[in-house]
C-alpha cells in the first residue's frame, strides 16, 4: 500500500521541506520503506510505499503525485505513464484536459495536482473509493493526505475531535465520508474531485455509476459473467506470490476459483476460523479448497489474539473504526505474509453489486405496501392499530410507512433507545442527531435510478464498501505488510453488474439469484447452498466466557464513561444486558465503545 500527502499555501512561503518531513513522520505504517518528495516555496508533495513509492513529478509550473494502480484510457497518456511515470502522465493530461483528465484515469488511485503560481489544486480518488484521500482547507491553505494524521501534522492545522464525528461513528460504527473525526477535515467520496482555487473549495463527482438495464437477454448476460470475472481477476496482476482470502462464501470462493483457473499451479488460499458455535465457517472454506484443488492455510483466532491486536489496530486507524471483522482480516493477512505472500485477492463487493445482503429482500418486502390502494390502507391501518391479534401487521405497516433510506436504520442501536438515555446532556448539545440520516439520504437520492434495489446497491457502494469494508481490509493488509486487490470491484465487474435488471439480480426475495444461476456449474454445491456470514468475530460470546477479555472490556467501558460522552447509566445497563440477555447483540455496542476508547487512548486524545 502507498500513501500521499502535501500542501499548498497561497499567502506565504512555508518551510516546505521541513513540513513535508513532518507529514512523512506522521504516517502510520511500519512498512513504508520507499519515499518521494517534491517541493517549491509555496507547495510540496510527498509519498510513501511498502514496495515502491508513489509516482511524483515536478515541472516548472506543476507538482503532481499519484498512488495506487492507475490505468489510462488515453493512449498518449498511457505511453507517458509507461515510460515516464503516472505522475507525469497526470501532469500532461491536466495541461491538455484540465480536470477532465480524470475521465481518462481508471483503476484504484488517489492523486493531486498542484499549480502553486495559480493558487490552484485538484484532488481526486478512484470511482469505487478503494484508495482514500482527505483534506483541510481555509482561505489560504490546503493540506491533504491519505491519512488524517498526515494532515494534522501540518503546523497550521489545529484539528480537534469533532463531537459530531463521534456521534456519526457510534451510529455507523465508522465515520463515513465526507465527514471525519476532526473538525475542519473532510474525506473524499468515491468518484469525487475537489478543487481549491484561490482559497475557494468546490466539490464535484466526476463519475458515478449508471444503472441502465442491458439489452442482452438473461442467458447472454449469464454467459458474460464468467469472462467478466476472468478479466477482473487478470487485471489484478496476480503472480506466484499472490494468494486469496477464503471465507467459504460466494465471493471469496469465486475469486479463489477464478484465480486457480488462470494459474498453472495450485494457488494458496487463507482462511480464518473461530472456536465458537455459529461463527466458524472453516468447513465451507475446506469445501471450496477441495473443489478447486487449492492449498488451504488455516488460522484460528483466539480471545488472546483479540486482546493482543486491539491496541495495535486502534493505533493503525486514523479514525475510530468499529468493524470487528478487522481482527480476523488482520490475522489472515499476517498469516499469509508469514507464508511468503506479498499480495492477496479479496472477495469484497460481490454482495453490493449482485444484491446479496439480507436488507435488500427485507426492504423489498416493505416496499410492497406502497402498491396497496389507499382505500384498502384506510381500512387496514385502523384495524391493525386496534386489534392485538394484528400486532405483526401493525409493525409491518409502521415500518413500511417510513421513507427510504430512513427505514433501513430502524434497528440501529441509536434508534432503539432514546438519545437522552445514551448520551450526556452536554454532548447532545454539541451535535445534530439528524446528520447521519441526512448523509444517507444525500447519497440515496443521488442514485441515477428509481429502482429500489439499485438505489440500495448505490448506497452500499459508498457506506458499506468505501467507508467500511475497503477501509477495513486496506488498513489491515497494510498493517500486515501485504498488498490487496479486489477482483469483484474492478470497474468492468461493477459496470457489468449495474446493467443487470434488478428482477434478475433478485428473483422475488431470493438474494443473488442471477449470480447463483450463473455460477451453479462452477462453485461447490456447499458454497451455493450456504447463507452469508463472512469473517464475523464472536466477541460478545467470548466476553461471556473469557474472564480476561471481560475485564479488558469493562475497564475500557469505564474509561469511555469518564469522557463526558455517554450517560453512565447506559454503560451499566449495557453490561447487564450483555450478561443477562443476548450476548452477541449487546456485544456489538460494547465492541464499538471499546474500539472508540482504545482509539482515543492510542491517539492521546
Amino acid at each position: 500500500m502507498q500513501s500521499i500527502y502535501g500542501w499548498l499555501s497561497t499567502s506565504a512561503n512555508e518551510r516546505s521541506s521541513a513540513i513535508i518531513e513532518q507529514q512523512q513522520a506522521a504516517t502510520r505504517s511500519a512498512n513504508s520503506d520507499h519515499t518521494t518528495t517534491d517541493h517549491q516555496p509555496q507547495a510540496a508533495v510527498g509519498g510513501m510505499g511498502r514496495y515502491d513509492a508513489p509516482s511524483s513529478y515536478q515541472s516548472g509550473r506543476l507538482l503532481t503525485i499519484i498512488e495506487g494502480s492507475p490505468q489510462w484510457t488515453d493512449s498518449t497518456l498511457a505511453s507517458i505513464a509507461e515510460h515516464q511515470g503516472h505522475a507525469q502522465a497526470l501532469a500532461e493530461g491536466f495541461l491538455e484536459y484540465g480536470k477532465a483528465v480524470l475521465n481518462h484515469l481508471h483503476g484504484p488511485f488517489a492523486c493531486c495536482v498542484l499549480v502553486p503560481d495559480g493558487d490552484y489544486a485538484l484532488l481526486a480518488i478512484d470511482r469505487i473509493g478503494i484508495r482514500p484521500l482527505a483534506f483541510f482547507a481555509n482561505n489560504d491553505l490546503l493540506v491533504f493526505g491519505s491519512q488524517l494524521d498526515q494532515i494534522i501534522a501540518h503546523p497550521s492545522v489545529d484539528a480537534q475531535i469533532d463531537p459530531q464525528g463521534i456521534f456519526n461513528y457510534l451510529y455507523f460504527h465508522m465515520v463515513p465520508s465526507p465527514g471525519s473525526i476532526y473538525t475542519g477535515i473532510s474525506k473524499l467520496q468515491p468518484g469525487e474531485c475537489v478543487e481549491f482555487d484561490h482559497g475557494q473549495i468546490s466539490r464535484n463527482f466526476y463519475w458515478q455509476l449508471e444503472h441502465n438495464d442491458s439489452h442482452y437477454s438473461k442467458q447472454e448476460l449469464l454467459e458474460q459473467l464468467h469472462s467478466q470475472l476472468e478479466q477482473a481477476t487478470q487485471s489484478c496482476n496476480p503472480d506466484q506470490h499472490t494468494g486469496a482470502f477464503l471465507s467459504g462464501g460466494l465471493d471469496s470462493s469465486t475469486v479463489t476459483g477464478v484465480f486457480q483457473k488462470l494459474s498453472d499451479r495450485p494457488i494458496d488460499a487463507f482462511s480464518i476460523g473461530f472456536d465458537a458455535d455459529g461463527y466458524d465457517e472453516m468447513e465451507f472454506a475446506r469445501a471450496t479448497a477441495k473443489h478447486f484443488n487449492v492449498n488451504l492455510h488455516e488460522y484460528y483466532v483466539t480471545p488472546e489474539d483479540v486482546l493482543a491486536a486491539l491496541p495495535l489496530i486502534a493505533k493503525t486507524y486514523d479514525e475510530p473504526f468499529g468493524n470487528a471483522s478487522a481482527i480476523p482480516a488482520y490475522y489472515c493477512a499476517k498469516f499469509a505474509r508469514e507464508q511468503g505472500i506479498t499480495q492477496l485477492l479479496a472477495g469484497d463487493g460481490g454482495d453490493e453489486i449482485f444484491a446479496g445482503n439480507a436488507r435488500y429482500a427485507k426492504q423489498k418486502m416493505f416496499d410492497l405496501y406502497r402498491h396497496i390502494p389507499s382505500v384498502a390502507k384506510a381500512v387496514l391501518e385502523p384495524l391493525a392499530s386496534n386489534l392485538p391479534l394484528l400486532g405483526k401487521v401493525k409493525s409491518y405497516i409502521e415500518q413500511a410507512n417510513i421513507p427510504m433510506p430512513d427505514r433501513m436504520e430502524t434497528y440501529n442501536f441509536l434508534h432503539r433507545t432514546p438519545l437522552e438515555e445514551i448520551f450526556s446532556e452536554d454532548f447532545l448539545s454539541k451535535i445534530n442527531p439528524e446528520i447521519p440520516i441526512q448523509n444517507l439520504t444525500e447519497t440515496y437520492n443521488r442514485a441515477p435510478t428509481d429502482d429500489l434495489i439499485k438505489r440500495m446497491l448505490f448506497l452500499d457502494g459508498k457506506f458499506t464498501l468505501a467507508d467500511n469494508d475497503l477501509r477495513k481490509v486496506n488498513r489491515m493488509c497494510e498493517l500486515a505488510g501485504i498488498n490487496v486487490q479486489y477482483p469483484m470491484l474492478q470497474e468492468n465487474m461493477v459496470e457489468f453488474a449495474a446493467t443487470i435488471p434488478s428482477k434478475w439480480l433478485m428473483k422475488g426475495f431470493e438474494l443473488r439469484s442471477f449470480y447463483r444461476e450463473g455460477m451453479k456449474d462452477f462453485l461447490a454445491k456447499e458454497t451455493l447452498d450456504k447463507s452469508k456470514q463472512g469473517f464475523g468475530l464472536p466477541f460478545g460470546v467470548w466476553m461471556s466466557s473469557n474472564e480476561q477479555l471481560r475485564q479488558f472490556a469493562e475497564a475500557n467501558l469505564q474509561g469511555i464513561a469518564q469522557r463526558g460522552i455517554l450517560n453512565p447509566n447506559y454503560i451499566d445497563n449495557l453490561i447487564k444486558a450483555q450478561k443477562e440477555g443476548h450476548a452477541s447483540y449487546y456485544g456489538v455496542m460494547i465492541w464499538i465503545l471499546i474500539s472508540l476508547e482504545q482509539w482515543l487512548v492510542a491517539h492521546q486524545r
